[in-house]
């Protein structure tokens, strides 16, 4: 998850392009089982799942990654409704649970991101589709490089290119003065989840700088090292907290291609 895991497109469209985590149930010998969830919007109940093995059993082990065995990400197949939280393991049957509610109605991808037990592990995303029931209002993306939440501005800064390494920079500021306050959350002062629109794959994305300390503070600037796959529209989320309360921005950028034109529509539907 560093900030986050990866994707894979459709194979006849992206031959080239690398094996990413994020768009399967499955993934290195590790599957997703059906998320039970509430399935209307507005109803509230549990969200819960298992991550099975090679053998059809419950994994109970994990490494910890980001300060957690598990992150669990849902967000509408538009880009809405985001949600980044932890839930708990019933380590006898595996299961994780989290008190759960759907705002709003929808299709929605739910993703798993965990590393496995062992010296070797690495990350890996799994993700399955949930249908909510309610009335449905899309929403249209537009390149947004500020966001506004809680009182604070959020700026992004860079370009993002496909098929490299690219920094970006995310700024944070209250009523037009640096926020120098930033608090350490998951291990860093920023956590990243970078989605590509149209099949919400996963972009590999991390923070830069040495990891914080209790207690430590920094800002206004977080920099992210992130690899987009292809020359698309992409949704990132920026989790920061301060003073103990975790806000989440929202951008929308375009990655362009290494020759500096900008996006293709590959996968900007039926994914």
């Amino acid at each position: 998850m560093n900030a986050h895991g990866e994707g894979h497109g459709d194979a006849a469209q992206e031959t080239a392009e690398p094996a990413l985590n994020g768009v399967s149930a499955s993934a290195d010998g590790f599957v997703l089982s059906p998320v039970q969830a509430p399935t209307a919007a507005g109803e509230d109940g549990d969200l819960s799942f298992q991550i099975l093995d090679e053998s059809g059993e419950p994994v109970t082990e994990y490494t910890t990654a980001h300060e957690k065995d598990l992150h669990l990400i849902a967000v509408r197949t538009d880009g809405a409704g985001f949600q980044h939280v932890h839930p708990e393991l019933d380590t006898s049957t595996g299961t994780w649970s989290v008190p759960w509610t759907w705002d709003e109605a929808g299709t929605y991808r739910v993703y798993a991101d965990f590393t496995p037990a062992g010296e070797e592990a690495e990350g890996i995303t799994l993700t399955r589709a949930i249908e909510v029931a309610g009335d449905f209002t899309p929403v249209e993306t537009e390149a947004q490089p500020t966001d506004e939440v809680d009182g604070y501005t959020v700026s992004l800064n860079g370009d993002l290119t496909a098929g490299t390494s690219s920094e970006l920079t995310i700024s944070v500021e209250r009523d037009g003065q640096p926020v120098t306050t930033l608090e350490p959350y998951l291990g860093a002062f920023g956590h990243l989840v970078a989605l590509r629109e149209g099949d919400l794959a996963y972009l590999h994305v991390h923070a830069e700088g040495d990891q914080p300390q209790a207690g430590d503070t920094a800002g206004p600037e977080i920099r992210f090292a992130a690899e987009a796959p292809t020359a698309d529209r992409y949704l990132l989320y920026l989790d920061f907290q301060v003073d103990g309360q975790v806000h989440t921005a929202e951008f929308v950028i375009d990655a362009e291609h290494g020759d500096g034109t900008k996006t293709d529509d590959s996968h900007s539907d039926g994914h």
